[in-house]
């Protein structure tokens, strides 16, 4: 039964499952990195209008801080039922309450029409955005993950990781459409709700899709040797939560120590340099959502290619390039910036996404491959959302901060620089994990005294 249930896909059944995976994180990136555009350029007049300007755009970036809040305990809950139940289910569930936040925010009153409830409402939905996106990522590249093989593992599993560029792509093509049709005051007005009001076409779209893929085989193999073990020893499982800390408390340590310069970077790069580009370096909007549009496409097409090299060259070596590069690019990226050209604006944001996408590409195989099945979705998502608390929800407020502060570019630098000496320490720190057997990651796991009173019974 375990053996049919972990035969490998065909090529066509996997590149569907890929396609589910990747449509589904586009539309949530799509979502959530809307709201974080939003915040950027039009919420801080809606919402917080009686605040200085700066000071506007720093209560608009703490609701978009709340979004991350929320993403630890929907790593939890979504990781705890995707152990449980499986994958599939948990990321239709996500996929509906991110979409149906993202359609309520484009209902929202303002804060002209209701006063204080509008910011309070605002960041209720964004809750809800925080909580599903911290259980669809780990599902997404579980899902891929465990109908790939090992050899090209790094491959397939990258190509959910492309739904944050594409999503990002899909939501600044839409906003730098609709400011270049719509006067400002019509934008301001109601063109601005646009956007979210889409996320229920493409939420529609998404279920059609993910309805029709099969559950992981290797997550149907360990349901049921779990529950072979259970019968046998007559003992109930662990909770995948208690058995993530018990045995991968240290894999869940570097899962959150490699994500802080990737997370923290990419949010600089790509919601920070709205509020840059358009008042330190004097850019319009169009300007800056322009070279962030391009740099988007450009950073889509190189993630499979750098999730390739990692199966070739393995997870750490092209982990490390990234997360290095990333943190020697950050100096000439401002300095470009302060050019105020568009090339060397979009220079900056290209370059800076390429060296991203070296650590985002191989981070989905590289954090399944450390977890045992029956523990993985908790572990994967535990690891990669508690540190987005610490790293990508405050980076766009810190950054921002720092900017008033010290009127000057040079202390966000160094902050993206600091990640990245934690990432590499982290990443140096890891295990090679290029090659393994996701179905084999389960002996150290389970605990001996459960084996020893399975062995007690056979012989009875």
């Amino acid at each position: 039964m375990a053996a049919s249930a972990s035969a490998p896909p065909t090529a066509r059944s996997l590149k569907r499952i890929v396609a589910a995976s990747l449509i589904g994180t586009t539309i949530e990136w799509y979502d959530f990195f809307l709201y974080g555009s939003a915040a950027a350029l039009v919420f801080p007049k809606l919402f917080f209008p009686e605040s200085d300007p700066l000071v506007g755009t720093l209560l608009s970036f703490l609701t978009y801080a709340v979004g991350f809040a929320a993403r630890p305990l929907g790593a939890l809950v979504f990781g705890h039922y995707g152990d449980r139940l499986g994958r599939k289910k948990l990321l239709v569930l996500s996929l509906l309450l991110m979409g149906g936040a993202t359609f309520a925010i484009g209902l929202l009153p303002t804060h002209a029409t209701v006063g204080a409830a509008a910011p309070v409402l605002l960041t209720v939905l964004r809750l809800v955005q925080g909580f599903a996106l911290g259980g669809e990522w780990g599902g997404a590249v579980l899902l891929v993950s465990e109908h790939g093989d090992a050899k090209r593992r790094g491959f397939w599993a990258s190509w959910p990781q492309t739904g944050a560029p594409a999503g990002q792509l899909l939501a600044t093509g839409v906003l730098s459409a609709l400011t270049a049709l719509l006067s400002d005051s019509a934008f301001g007005s109601w063109g601005w709700r646009i956007p979210f009001l889409l996320s229920g076409v493409l939420v529609i779209v998404g279920l059609w899709i993910r309805l029709s893929v099969d559950e992981s085989p290797v997550f149907k193999a360990a349901l049921a040797q779990a529950e072979a073990r259970k019968g046998a020893a007559a003992t109930a499982e662990k909770m995948p939560l208690v058995a993530v800390l018990r045995h991968h408390w240290r894999d869940v340590l570097i899962a959150m120590g490699a994500r802080m310069a990737e997370n923290i970077s990419y949010y600089v790069i790509t919601a920070f340099i709205l509020v840059y580009a358009t008042t330190a370096a004097e850019l319009s909007k169009q300007t800056a959502l322009n070279a962030v549009l391009i740099a988007s496409a450009i950073h889509f097409a190189v993630i499979p290619v750098w999730g390739a090299l990692s199966d070739r060259f393995g997870r750490k070596p092209i982990y490390l390039i990234g997360a290095v590069g990333v943190g020697l690019w950050m100096f000439p990226f401002f300095a470009l910036i302060d050019s105020r050209s568009f090339g060397s604006l979009l220079l900056a944001v290209t370059v800076g996404l390429v060296f991203h996408g070296a650590m985002y590409a191989p981070q989905a195989a590289f954090f399944s491959e450390m977890f045992a099945t029956r523990m993985r979705y908790s572990g994967a998502s535990i690891g990669a959302q508690f540190s987005s608390v610490a790293a990508g929800a405050p980076a766009p407020l810190i950054a921002t901060a720092l900017l008033e502060n010290y009127h000057s570019s040079t202390m966000i630098s160094l902050y993206v620089i600091a990640a990245a000496l934690v990432t590499v320490l982290a990443v140096v720190c890891a295990k090679e994990t290029r090659l393994r057997d996701l179905e084999n990651i389960e002996a150290a796991p389970e605990p001996d005294t459960s084996a020893a009173v399975a062995a007690d019974a056979r012989t009875a």
